[in-house]
């Protein structure tokens, strides 16, 4: 059985499905790889997660408007 693996680009916000200290629920992405580095659209605070912690940690994609990579 194959898992479902999600696609994330720089640009894309998430919606996570616990809220952040702060209060806020949506993070940007910054940077992809294996390790993904987002930050807070409440309070601006910028971390680094696991792909996979992330993954279960996601409510929403919201795609990124700068999606112009043709």
């Amino acid at each position: 059985m194959k898992p479902n693996i999600m696609k994330f680009a720089v640009g894309d916000t998430v919606e996570m499905k616990k809220n952040h200290p702060c209060g806020g629920k949506l993070f940007k992405i910054l940077r992809v790889g294996s390790d993904i580095r987002i930050v807070c659209e409440g309070c601006g605070r910028d971390m680094v997660i696991d792909r996979l912690k992330l993954e279960k940690s996601v409510k929403k994609l919201i795609k990124g408007e700068d999606d112009n990579n043709g």
